[in-house]
């Protein structure tokens, strides 16, 4: 994800050979055989898939060229379905550790989250007292790719949300999910509840403010509660 193969090949605007690859990606030479192995890999997994484009220069046979799948089309950067971002969030260092102490977690008898069992503090507190500003960017980043793919759940479950006059979007970031349910109910009264870094600096607009709070002590009364869960 990070070498960026889906954008080279999506910027190329049609399938992409290895050596072309290489070149775009800028590899060096030594790497290219890896790269070779890395595709075949990830055409296994249908990540790509594999064509021949057309010989040239008297070659008897195309070179195989490799092209994207739904699965790669959703790590293209800029695009409203892009979930880069959320990829890069689930393999940060701050998500995987805490996987090493789950053998720990399932044989104690611990109200705590595996998180918790794994670093001694909530993922909250974590957050909350990083210097990293990269590391807060990346998470905030990684819900906002979620959320875009909110717009597109929308279309097929907007009654889910009819009747309902007000909302409150518990750990709302910076409103991504809940502007789109603001553009589809513009008559609802909707409130983003986040932290206070988060929502320092965002503006109220009609029927759409943001309030600063923490969730685990109380949270704004509305119709309908929206708390977003991600695996």
């Amino acid at each position: 994800m990070e070498l960026g193969v889906a954008d080279a090949i999506h910027n190329h605007g049609k399938p992409m050979t290895l050596s072309e690859l290489a070149t775009a990606l800028k590899l060096h030479p030594s790497k290219v055989g890896v790269l070779h192995r890395f595709l075949r890999l990830l055409t296994h997994n249908g990540f790509f898939t594999k064509t021949k484009v057309a010989p040239e220069n008297g070659e008897e046979e195309g070179e195989i060229a490799y092209a994207l799948t739904p699965p790669s089309k959703l790590l293209i950067r800029g695009k409203s379905t892009c979930l880069a971002p959320m990829v890069k969030g689930a393999l940060h260092s701050c998500s995987l550790d805490m996987w090493q102490s789950s053998k720990k977690w399932f044989t104690e008898d611990k109200e705590q989250t595996l998180y918790e069992s794994a670093t001694g503090e909530s993922f909250w507190d974590f957050l909350n007292k990083t210097t990293e500003s990269d590391t807060l960017t990346m998470f905030q980043e990684a819900m906002a790719a979620d959320s875009s793919m909110f717009k597109l759940a929308l279309k097929e479950c907007k009654h889910v949300f009819e009747g309902f006059g007000s909302l409150v979007d518990v750990g709302g970031g910076t409103g991504g999910i809940t502007r789109i349910i603001h553009e589809a109910f513009p008559h609802l009264k909707c409130t983003v509840f986040d932290q206070p870094q988060v929502v320092a600096n965002l503006s109220d607009e009609e029927n759409l403010n943001f309030v600063a709070g923490n969730m685990f002590k109380s949270i704004p009364s509305a119709d309908a509660v929206l708390l977003k869960v991600t695996y």
